[in-house]
């Protein structure tokens, strides 16, 4: 398959409005009460984002033979966390963050404690937007809370909030490969294999089609994390919406510090040739995957 990159953003960017407009659904409205917390928690979620990940849930429903619409309350709680992730990452007793997307931080509009408290809150309504996924026609309950324990493990202590305790606790140390490889793959990877692996099992996918996902989505994860580890050295500020440096400033172990620009450039390009052939298994509709894949490459922001 040859890659479009023009035609391949009008698709990712086609996909991101449609989120957007349930992600409008799933959150109150900025003046309920009390309205610092709501204005906070639109700020936080409509601040730039891709919508990758949400984008996965609905992808994989795609691939298991659903739509869209069948997963959106899954896709909006999987970015409504990535979201609350951001806001605490930003915070100044973890990464110390002024600008996120070019806009600033959470905690710089409203303070450190209403951050934390947005994020919190965001946290708590993901779980409450995924449980209305039972009520939509056509969704098993009973996959409804598969993929709600799946959710929970990727989101805690042995996902995400574990690989972000391995990176602060590895601030200034040395750090080697198996350590690097384990932190991002909890701190961004189990996020991207939820979400991916999420739509596919509300919409009935079979065991064989979940590995192949998984597949792709762990090296997806890694190829994800290689590319911003790069982004952050050699990116444009404009384009990314933060200052470049901001890993050497942290005294944080990279891909490029660890293996320098040219074999992270190489490792990048390794793991999205996985990403490919994990998907030779399924036809045209995992198209926009393979391109997702593909644009890792290319990415600027």
């Amino acid at each position: 398959m040859d890659f479009d990159g023009r035609l391949f953003k009008q698709e990712l960017k086609k996909r991101k409005e449609y989120v957007d407009s349930c992600l409008e659904r799933y959150l109150s409205e900025t003046d309920a009460f009390p309205p610092l917390i709501h204005q906070a928690m639109h700020y936080a979620v409509f601040n730039g984002g891709k919508r990758i990940r949400p984008i996965m849930v609905m992808e994989g429903a795609l691939l298991a033979g659903g739509q869209p619409e069948t997963v959106a309350p899954c896709a909006c709680a999987l970015e409504l966390i990535h979201s609350y992730s951001l806001v605490h990452d930003d915070l100044p007793a973890m990464d110390d963050d002024d600008f996120r997307r070019g806009q600033p931080t959470c905690h710089r509009v409203f303070g450190e404690a209403n951050a934390i408290l947005t994020g919190d809150a965001l946290l708590t309504r993901a779980f409450e937007v995924l449980t209305q996924n039972a009520d939509l026609l056509g969704v098993e309950a009973s996959r409804v809370l598969k993929v709600i324990g799946k959710v929970a493990r990727a989101a805690g202590s042995q996902g995400m909030i574990g690989g972000q305790v391995i990176d602060l606790d590895c601030e200034g140390k040395s750090v080697d490969y198996q350590c690097l490889q384990t932190m991002h793959s909890l701190k961004t990877g189990e996020l991207f294999r939820c979400a991916l692996q999420a739509g596919a099992v509300l919409c009935g996918m079979d065991d064989r089609g979940l590995w192949a996902l998984d597949e792709y989505a762990r090296h997806f994860g890694m190829a994800f994390q290689i590319t911003d580890d790069i982004l952050d050295i050699q990116g444009d500020e404009t384009l990314i919406g933060k200052p470049v440096g901001s890993d050497e400033k942290n005294q944080k172990t990279t891909f490029p510090s660890l293996f320098g620009l040219d074999r992270s450039q190489q490792m990048a390009r390794e793991s999205v040739k996985i990403c490919l052939k994990s998907l030779e298994g399924f036809d045209q509709r995992a198209d926009f995957l393979r391109s997702l894949a593909t644009y890792l490459l290319q990415r600027d922001s």
